[in-house]
């Protein structure tokens, strides 16, 4: 075990134990840090930002301790709610929900946030307030032994009040949840307490350090307690003395005492902030008595951490401490589990604010969750927080403009898997019409070469479809690295294809009965102005030339010798060239145009 020491020091951090974590907050800046349900420890960190107002308040004494804690109060509720959202708890929203975010702009979630802390405040204001009035009253109107008022009838207060406070404690210890938040409390305490003492941060190092701790909020609770007899013993002399404000009827007398109390919270949370400030500051042991009981109260709110517990803890420390000393540390997010459908929805409202075809999202989540793409917005199946992580590394690429079949790897065509990589264009949905046209015109035996092949997806979808027609395939291409990858995916899908390197059909030796072209046709000059998930594709597959022309050209006049008679030429173009294209094959005895999904003039067969 690691004991390795420096020299002793004290820090301003301070924490809190929330749901499987622990929350580090420093001078500019909090981590919190929890175990998610794969066991991993995520962080998510903030600067705090503060007004001018804040920061003067924070150095006034009194004040101070009013600030910090409604601060903390608030900072605390908050996290408290992000860190149960790793765990995906938050369900789908309902239809009220929605229609109060649309017709109202309401959050449900928010509202119903901010109402629970409100009733907290309430359960506290009648538990440690009001309860205490009522019983003190009953103890004193019947034994009649002491001066209402007194500081006797304030110290039954304080004691009723604390008798309450460690029923609370211990009734709710009787739940697991809870009991392991009091087990991250003490891991909270001794990763504080480990480094206060110089010792290397480590679970084992700090698994030797107490889980006392002169800055524990239980602490500080007690001496509010504590604090209050006094102030509120002074406060009801001065009102019973000079003010004769209990000379009415019990309810009233009750009201006032509720109502001081109230008014005067505030002045007792700041001066139990002092002292507790003034008792932290110093280990003597003649302090040591008025420490006791708030230690012993931290032996109900801590109880003894696991070393996976440490590790979270002392993770949220690292990180503070590093943010705290080095303003340019950024912040940090917890990934928290979420359904199919929600994941879909803020994908792809994300991809259409940076101008990303949403159909894009739906791939992608379909894809790598296996849910068909027509049911990701039905389905209520939960995404593991490795699983949102993976999904948004795609989506960060996707947002640089790299088109999505390249940061997958691969797409389908014709009901093949091809890979697809910067080495060939990805196919389009529209070259599968051109596919299926030759399919459908093909006879047995027949030879069919695929010019510009890429990846290969042509030839490999007539090779296989083609298998009860005995289609002999022959595929070329002018790139190797092209060729390459058409190889790799003939045989990833068992297709039997002849590969040949030619500049068109320069290369190429004996005729065809079928030869088939996807070749490039976008005009150079309109290169530069393609989308910019295109910019990423092999220019040597797009630039056709200055009219997007000049392979129809060569095809036209070299293709002939490559063909039997009566054998087709099958070819895509691009929008608006159908017509041209048809012009520059009058040797061929007819030729025919046909349309793609989009009604668009895509395809033209030549006969010869």
């Amino acid at each position: 075990m690691s004991t390795k020491k420096q020299k002793g020091k004290r820090t301003y951090i301070g924490g809190q134990a929330v749901l499987e974590g622990v929350m580090m907050r420093g001078k500019t800046s909090y981590a919190t840090a929890v175990r998610d349900p794969e066991g991993n420890i995520q962080v998510e960190s903030r600067r705090l930002s503060t007004s001018k107002g804040m920061r003067i308040a924070s150095k006034i004494p009194l004040v101070r301790g009013v600030v910090n804690f409604v601060s903390s109060l608030v900072t605390g509720s908050k996290i408290l709610m992000r860190s149960a959202e790793v765990y995906g708890d938050e369900g789908e929203p309902s239809r009220f929900e929605k229609w109060c975010e649309k017709k109202l702009h309401v959050n449900v979630m928010s509202l119903v946030s901010f109402l629970a802390t409100l009733l907290g405040i309430l359960l506290a204001v009648g538990l440690f307030i009001v309860l205490p009035i009522f019983l003190a009253d009953l103890l004193v109107d019947s034994g009649d032994w002491l001066v209402k008022y007194s500081v006797g009838y304030n110290l039954i207060q304080g004691c009723i009040r604390l008798i309450i406070f460690i029923l609370y404690i211990v009734a709710i210890t009787a739940m697991r949840d809870i009991r392991r938040v009091f087990m991250y409390h003490g891991a909270e305490h001794k990763t504080i307490t480990c480094f206060e003492k110089g010792m290397e941060l480590t679970p084992e190092n700090a698994k030797t350090c107490s889980r006392i701790h002169d800055r524990c909020g239980t602490t500080f609770l007690f001496l509010v307690m504590a604090v209050s007899i006094v102030v509120f013993s002074i406060v009801n002399w001065v009102c019973d003395e000079y003010l004769d404000f209990y000379r009415f009827g019990k309810v009233v007398n009750f009201l006032i005492q509720f109502g001081v109390k109230i008014l005067f919270l505030p002045l007792v949370a700041g001066i139990s902030y002092e002292v507790l400030k003034l008792l932290a500051k110093s280990q003597s042991k003649i302090l040591l008595p008025i420490k006791a009981p708030g230690f012993a109260l931290q032996k109900l709110t801590t109880r003894e951490p696991s070393d996976d517990m440490l590790e979270v803890a002392i993770a949220a420390f690292k990180k503070v401490y590093e943010m705290d000393a080095d303003a340019s540390v950024k912040e940090t997010d917890f990934t928290v589990s979420k359904t199919v459908k929600k994941y879909t929805e803020e994908l792809k409202a994300l991809f259409a604010q940076n101008g990303i075809d949403e159909s894009d999202a739906e791939w992608l989540v379909s894809i790598k969750t296996g849910v068909a793409r027509s049911e990701l917005e039905q389905t209520d199946r939960m995404l593991v927080p490795s699983r949102v992580r993976e999904l948004d590394k795609i989506a960060g690429e996707r947002l640089t403009g790299k088109p999505l079949w390249y940061i997958l790897g691969d797409t389908e065509f014709y009901g093949c898997k091809i890979k697809v990589d910067e080495r060939v264009l990805i196919p389009r949905p529209e070259t599968e019409l051109l596919t299926e046209q030759v399919l459908r015109t093909a006879e047995q035996g027949n030879k069919v070469l695929d010019l510009c092949t890429g990846s290969g997806c042509i030839a490999i979808a007539l090779a296989k479809e083609g298998k009860d027609k005995e289609l002999t395939v022959t595929a070329s291409d002018v790139s190797a690295d092209a060729l390459a990858l058409a190889q790799e995916n003939a045989k990833a899908n068992g297709a039997d294809v002849k590969f040949i390197e030619s500049d068109l059909l320069d290369g190429v030796r004996g005729k065809f009965n079928i030869i088939v072209c996807n070749p490039p046709y976008v005009k150079s000059g309109d290169m530069q102005g393609l989308q910019r998930e295109v910019r990423f594709e092999p220019k040597a597959a797009l630039d056709g030339g200055e009219d997007g022309l000049d392979f129809y050209r060569r095809l036209a006049k070299d293709a002939p010798r490559h063909l039997v008679k009566g054998g087709m030429l099958f070819m895509e173009c691009g929008e608006g060239q159908a017509q041209e294209i048809v012009k520059l094959f009058k040797k061929f005895d007819y030729t025919m145009v046909s349309r793609d999904y989009n009604d668009v003039e895509r395809f033209v067969r030549a006969v010869l």
